[in-house]
């Protein structure tokens, strides 16, 4: 499956049964999972991706990944989840424990990309993320569903307390840059951008064999 800007989620993305360790992931990291398989030759790591999209309703996180762990787990001995908490309230870290199964470490993705040390010593709390992902999909994710294409006096509501728009990036893509510094400028905020690589993610695939 070719990933392209318009592409809302990435479930498509079946494990091949090739591997002996199965991914299941947020479809948000689908690309940059598959970058560093690519990159490291990981043959033996399948990914299965859940819909970006359920970030937008962390109560349908825990259910889905159940359900795919349950669905894959003939076929695997290992199952690494590639989420952290994302909004569960701890519920991912308690289902995995009684499921046998590891996940990354930190409270979500903006963290474990930057390297969660690294993000915890920040302690920013007027900052707005954009990863690589959210950057494409910033209308899809963003934009839309808050409803600031149809109201745009929400923007002072949502993003009132906010200072700057940090873009995360794991490529170092003039293009991207440009589109992150755009989404600053419609939310009225400063813009930093850090490149990041892949940070966490990269050091927690590694060590799966």
């Amino acid at each position: 499956m070719t990933l392209t800007d318009d592409s809302l989620t990435t479930e498509g993305l079946a494990p091949s049964g090739t591997g002996s360790v199965l991914l299941v992931a947020c479809g948000a990291l689908a690309r940059e999972i598959l970058d560093l398989k690519a990159a490291n030759n990981w043959s033996h790591l399948d990914l299965q991706c859940l819909p970006a999209i359920l970030h937008n309703t962390p109560q349908d996180i825990l259910p889905a990944v159940e359900a795919a762990i349950a669905r894959h787990r003939p076929a695997y001995e290992t199952i690494f989840l590639v989420y952290a908490d994302c909004g569960t309230g701890g519920l991912l870290q308690v289902a995995c424990e009684r499921l046998g199964v590891q996940m990354i470490q930190g409270p979500h993705c903006y963290s474990f990309l930057e390297g969660t040390a690294a993000f915890a010593a920040r302690d920013e709390m007027t900052a707005f993320y954009l990863t690589d992902f959210l950057v494409r999909q910033f209308d899809a994710f963003v934009w839309r569903p808050l409803g600031l294409d149809r109201y745009p006096q929400l923007r002072d509501t949502y993003f009132g307390n906010y200072e700057k728009l940090v873009y995360q990036a794991q490529t170092d893509d003039p293009a991207l840059t440009a589109r992150a510094r755009d989404c600053a400028d419609r939310l009225g905020l400063a813009f930093e951008r850090r490149l990041t690589g892949y940070g966490d993610l990269a050091t927690a695939l590694s060590n799966l064999r």
